[in-house]
């Protein structure tokens, strides 16, 4: 992992705590919200005040959440909002604390300046004893204030003071008058500089989660499915009808499908096509070259096209399937006819536009784990497991190509590979047929327990 480290591809954008007055603050909320304190001088943290070093001091890399959910969170600067959300174990809690981030800006500057933020994304489930139990995770609050209270003080301060105004002998009572007097010395004027956070709130929705192996979980489409990285039969009873696991290709392409949530790269607007098929069909040939011994040292283009010339028949369907569909776009080849079960199938998709394109497009990299490029970008904890099994040959190749390739541009790879960002104006999905509603979309699948 030293290799990706020294390249930013590993910890990037982490924010820096590396003076006296800030590490004196972070213990402060540390203490508060764990009992523990660190003793290192410096560190860097993420948008969630985790830091991977603080971790490997403490031995608990989850010292910032406890049974993996009510994610608490410590904000020394608003510069975390860039930052990322390391060992991420719900796909929606970074964007959560993102927005609360950005809703409370001025605020947030103004408190940090002097003391640390602490908080919680707070919902009503403690524990995940269960698969089930995740679907009692609906709505999530951001709860948040300073080490020291400044804003349930402000709030208090602030009900006093209409109190103080609404009571005719309010000048007169002094018990009242020196409630004011010592939260103003906390807070401030709060008249003239109010002291409050806008809670974000959430609906977690859809989502994807590490618990239990891996769980996609659609409950807010029109055909809600669970999609299960581990055995099916591991999971319980769900609340949901249908359950499936990543092998089960047909079902799966057949639920993206009929809720609208995926589009062939061909056919997607803007995309370059070609060069995305030739990027995917290089990354395909690349596992090929390092299951078979060969040397990836600087390999160029044209080097793997040889390599593919020499393996001939012995290619990767997934990469045939890719190259005659590069011939149709390339106006040289009739259209290819790939089905769900053709192991080239969803490397020919990406997620359409949409609220849930992030978490597609993560399910997506789930499903081509060879798509090197779209695996760190979608979905980095699975790349990193991944990348630890690699040869060092591939590893070499891949974090090179990441650093040249992507490091350079990452908004405008995203933009190349995925399209513009989702805006609020998105198409509603095509009503379902009433045939569909009758008989089930999937016909004969099998259900969850």
């Amino acid at each position: 992992m030293k290799r990706l480290i020294e390249k930013g591809l590993m910890f990037g954008n982490l924010v820096p705590v590396d003076s006296p007055a800030l590490v004196e603050r972070y213990n402060r909320a540390l203490k508060q919200l764990t009992g523990k304190t660190t003793a290192l001088a410096d560190f860097h943290v993420d948008i969630s005040g985790y830091s991977p070093e603080v971790g490997d001091e403490l031995g608990d890399h989850l010292y910032l959440n406890p049974n993996g959910c009510n994610r608490q969170f410590i904000l020394l600067s608003t510069e975390q909002k860039s930052a990322p959300l390391l060992n991420a174990q719900f796909s929606t809690s970074r964007g959560i604390l993102r927005s609360f981030i950005e809703a409370n800006e001025p605020q947030l500057f103004a408190l940090t300046a002097h003391d640390a933020v602490a908080g919680e994304l707070a919902n009503s489930v403690w524990e995940l004893s269960s698969p089930a139990r995740l679907f009692d995770i609906r709505h999530i609050k951001v709860e948040a204030d300073t080490t020291r209270a400044h804003v349930e003080n402000a709030e208090e301060l602030a009900g006093l003071i209409r109190r103080f105004k609404a009571e005719e002998d309010g000048w007169w009572d002094d018990v009242l008058i020196a409630q004011m007097i010592g939260l103003a010395k906390e807070t401030g004027d709060v008249t003239r500089n109010p002291v409050q956070l806008t809670q974000t709130e959430a609906e977690q929705g859809n989502f994807w989660t590490s618990h239990f192996g891996g769980l996609y979980v659609f409950r807010d489409v029109d055909h809600p499915a669970v999609i299960s990285v581990g055995p099916r039969a591991d999971l319980g009873e769900l609340p949901l009808r249908y359950v499936f696991e990543l092998t089960d290709v047909d079902y799966i392409a057949k639920f993206l499908e009929l809720n609208g949530l995926t589009e062939p790269i061909v056919k997607a607007r803007g995309a370059d096509a070609a060069a995305i098929l030739r990027q995917k069909m290089d990354f395909i040939l690349i596992e090929a070259a390092a299951t078979l011994g060969y040397d990836l040292g600087g390999a160029s283009r044209h080097d793997l096209r040889q390599l593919a010339q020499r393996l001939g028949s012995g290619l990767p369907e997934a990469f045939k399937g890719l190259a005659a569909m590069l011939r149709w776009v390339e106006g040289g080849g009739p259209w290819p006819r790939i089905s769900s079960r053709h192991p080239a199938y969803f490397y020919t998709l990406r997620a359409a536009p949409g609220p849930e394109r992030a978490l597609v497009n993560q399910l997506l990299a789930e499903l081509t784990p060879l798509d090197v490029r779209q695996l760190f970008i979608c979905h980095k904890q699975l790349f990193y497991r991944l990348y630890s099994s690699w040869s060092e040959p591939k590893k070499t190749f891949v974090a090179d190509f990441l650093e040249r390739e992507y490091q350079v541009d990452k908004a405008g790879a995203r933009a190349a590979l995925f399209g513009p960002e989702p805006g609020m104006d998105h198409e509603p999905p095509e009503p379902v047929p009433d045939l569909v509603e009758r008989v089930g979309p999937w016909g004969a699948v099998r259900r969850g327990r």
